[in-house]
């Protein structure tokens, strides 16, 4: 797994419904084969998965990103074409959706610090 103490720039966003009769192999694959290669490649920092307690898609993958262009690299490009076992899953996906973002969030005073509201103009 990728390390920095910066925070990622980019984020790799994707949600799959999958009928219930595939979900075994699908979660097999996710954990066993699609994540490790993910986090084995330059760039990508930190990963999760969630399952839907409400709502759906029902799985949920993010990727932190060093940044979206970690998507263009020659690293990433040499996972494709998929293996065996992603051909197999992957025309089981429903509902699948894969976002890529790039952060705008404001830079924010470090934690700790002591910021003083504006004062009022007399």
């Amino acid at each position: 797994m990728g390390e920095s103490s910066e925070r990622g720039t980019g984020l790799l966003l994707v949600m799959i419904d999958i009928d219930p009769e595939f979900e075994e192999d699908f979660n097999r694959w996710y954990d066993e084969e699609h994540f490790p290669e993910r986090m084995n490649c330059p760039g990508f920092l930190s990963a999760r998965r969630f399952v839907s307690v409400e709502g759906g898609p029902k799985y949920l993958a993010f990727y932190e990103l060093e940044n979206p262009e970690v998507l263009e690299t020659p690293e990433y490009k040499a996972m494709q074409p998929p293996s065996e076992w992603s051909r197999r899953v992957e025309p089981n996906f429903k509902n699948f959706k894969r976002n890529i973002y790039r952060d705008i969030t404001p830079e924010l005073p470090p934690a700790g610090t002591f910021v003083s509201p504006p004062r009022a103009k007399d």
